[in-house]
């Protein structure tokens, strides 16, 4: 799965449906598939984190204005962003007053890999480079995103839309738009083209941003960017992400995702860690995993991934102690299309005792799907893709609605909310 791209090539088909609700109605026919028992949120309530976070949240869906972030991390599952939009959506879509800023980005299509639906930024795509963590060969500096494109060219125009297929009851909008690059270098001007629209233009060369302050709030917008010295032999501009940014208060879903990254992949991350300090999510999940164990049994080596595995917990504890974390099992997945994965059942137990040791919350989607051998089953109703790794459009809609069910279980336990009434809220956005 390392060099796997996740190709969702019937994405467009589907994208209208991406708030509706499909579990109850599938679970009569895939009900022997999907262990409903095992869908729960193990030690969410024993976690004063999540308690905050779910009185957080249920603030918000009492209509009360409030500002509440979720971040959501992991490899190719969450780049292409189909349950991670999904749960996006129902929480922004909630109320009159949940939906927050879209917030951190990063323009996929510019590094040539493919780039969520509900967002677009494009350029000349020939006139740049991508480079991602997860490739060995690529040695560049990542910031948050994982991801990085080169531009070396002399001018180009970037065009910007914060909605693209979205299903979003209200098209996001900024008034603030954040670009990280590499500060340290000066060889380009980046302008936004409309100058009327800017009311500031400020650079932030400890975290790497430039941030242009507009005098209105806009869905879409160009940027430009021109080499300042012709003479220049070796000019570089490496885009590190982008941020649309507003001041609304409600719920802000961040999802980071780079195709076949690891726990290592984001050790490579030269500054990552730095611009997550940019941030102060009540919710991270964690979905990193799959990369670590797509190999040989023989091959796979525990502690290294324990540590790796701590290492960035604690990461995240240290920038955010009162952060709920959400760990999550990967996916049952078979090596090379032919062998069941043992190495998903070792990282379960892993993943188990590092929540019991740091008082986190597990969501184990490789008990819910069955455990081992249990992708093969889920491919041949159409459920998984024929690596048995990647799930279809569909089969990323039902997991969207599990991880929905689970966290809406946990929030009715920990606010004695009845769970019925309140998952049958989100059932019902789409009506």
């Amino acid at each position: 799965m390392r060099y796997y791209f996740l190709v969702i090539i019937f994405l467009t088909k589907f994208v209208a449906q991406g708030q509706e609700y499909v579990l109850d109605s599938l679970l009569p026919n895939y009900g022997d598939l999907i262990h409903m028992d095992s869908n729960v949120l193990l030690g969410a309530d024993n976690s004063p984190n999540f308690n905050h976070f779910f009185s957080k949240l249920d603030s918000v869906y009492s209509g009360k204005k409030e500002k509440l972030h979720i971040f959501h991390i992991g490899g190719s599952h969450i780049q292409a962003d189909i349950y991670s939009n999904k749960l996006r959506t129902y929480f922004q879509n909630m109320n009159e007053v949940s939906m927050g800023q879209r917030g951190f980005v990063f323009p996929f299509q510019l590094a040539h890999t493919n780039n969520p639906s509900n967002y677009s930024i494009k350029a000349t795509k020939d006139k740049w480079k991508g480079y991602r963590n997860s490739v060995l060969r690529d040695s560049v500096a990542w910031g948050l995103a994982g991801v990085s494109a080169a531009f070396k060219d002399y001018s180009d125009t970037i065009y910007i839309n914060a909605n693209y297929k979205s299903t979003i009851k209200k098209n996001y909008t900024f008034n603030k738009l954040r670009i990280f690059y590499n500060t340290w270098k000066n060889d380009y001007n980046v302008t936004v083209l409309d100058s009327n629209l800017v009311v500031s233009d400020t650079v932030d060369y400890q975290m790497m941003f430039r941030e242009f302050s507009l005098s209105r709030a806009v869905e879409s917008l160009n940027v430009g960017i021109q080499l300042k010295d012709s003479t220049n032999t070796n000019p570089e501009f490496l885009m590190m992400g982008m941020e649309f940014r507003n001041d609304n208060t409600g719920i802000e879903y961040t999802s980071i995702g780079v195709n076949g990254a690891s726990f290592g992949s984001y050790k490579r991350s030269a500054f990552f860690e730095k611009q997550l300090t940019l941030y102060k999510p009540d919710l991270f999940i964690i979905s990193i995993g799959t990369n670590d164990a797509y190999k040989p049994k023989a091959e796979f080596k525990e502690e290294e991934y324990k540590a790796n595995y701590e290492a960035f917990i604690q990461m995240i504890q240290h920038i955010n102690p009162d952060c709920a974390i959400l760990l999550t099992v990967p996916n049952d997945n078979y090596y090379k299309k032919k062998y069941p994965n043992p190495n998903t059942a070792i990282q379960q137990q892993i993943i188990l005792q590092l929540a019991k040791k740091y008082n986190l919350a597990v969501w184990d989607l490789y008990a819910v799907m069955g455990e081992l051998g249990s992708s093969y089953k889920w491919y041949k109703h159409k459920l998984m893709q024929s690596d048995r790794i990647h799930f279809t459009y569909l089969g990323y809609s039902i997991k969207a609605d599990l991880l929905l069910n689970a966290l809406v279980n946990a929030w009715a336990n920990s606010t004695k909310r009845d769970p019925e009434k309140l998952l049958n809220h989100f059932k019902t956005l789409n009506e």
